[in-house]
């Protein structure tokens, strides 16, 4: 099992998307997200995550419902998507990692096809979730990592 964690960034009825240069979605539009880290708050994946993909700062505002997804790998991923605003604009990337980033109509990526869009059905519940105000307070995450 893994534990994906990302962000939806919404600006001016935008959202900050990222274009995969990975094999096995390459060119697909995605939001920016990964796996979270051992020893890594997943608060704190999604800030990376989003720095590296993106070259953005943001600030986490709010958790979208959480999606549990299998992927092709027949392995189980647990995603965590949170809403988040930019702090600190200055888009750049891994191009070994990402295509391109880019601020795209939230219409556009709603009538993009499955082969466009990286994980399809998650992607396009977080944006219907977003829209229907489905966002939940951050403090439903602990920001301490405990011992056991």
């Amino acid at each position: 099992m893994v534990v994906i964690a990302g962000c939806l960034i919404v600006r001016d009825n935008k959202i900050l998307m990222v274009k995969e240069a990975k094999k096995k979605c390459y060119g697909q539009w995605n939001f920016p997200a990964g796996h979270v880290e051992e020893n890594e708050l997943i608060t704190e994946a999604a800030i990376r995550e989003a720095y590296e993909e993106t070259g953005c700062k943001v600030k986490l505002t709010g958790v979208l419902p959480i999606s549990t997804a299998i992927l092709k790998e027949e392995e189980t991923a647990i995603i965590v998507k949170f809403t988040a605003d930019i702090i600190d604009e200055n888009i750049k990337f891994d191009t070994k990692e990402i295509l391109d980033v880019k601020w795209l109509d939230i219409e556009k990526v709603k009538n993009m096809t499955n082969r466009e869009l990286r994980g399809y059905d998650t992607a396009i519940q977080d944006i219907k979730d977003f829209e229907d105000k489905k966002i939940y307070p951050l403090d439903v995450f602990h920001d301490k990592k405990y011992k056991l």
